[in-house]
């Protein structure tokens, strides 16, 4: 007996909230479809899937990317500070500049 349906979360987290939820897909979908089927586009509209990176389990991957039953699906959302500046001001910060 061959499996039709597989199970998936797609995740987004803005600062103050977290959501999850999980979706229901045929065997072969892709992760763009994964995170249509969520709803998550529709709540929340700054989401751009055009510039924002996409991952499986912290890896990044693309929409095209196939899905398998049991994956978490991740939208990240963009840097607000590059990290390498904020690595300087801390170190300033410590020598007291």
């Amino acid at each position: 007996m061959t499996r039709s349906q597989i199970v998936v979360e797609v995740v987004y987290a803005t600062s103050d909230l977290q959501m999850a939820r999980r979706v229901n897909l045929p065997v072969g979908a892709v992760v763009a479809q994964a995170i249509d089927a969520s709803g998550l586009l529709a709540q929340f509209p700054q989401i751009d899937l055009a510039s924002q990176a996409v991952g499986i389990f912290g890896s990044r991957v693309r929409l095209g990317d196939p899905v398998t039953d049991g994956d978490r699906i991740e939208i990240y959302r963009p840097l607000q500070t590059d990290p390498k500046e904020m690595r300087r001001r801390r170190a300033r910060s410590r020598r007291g500049d």
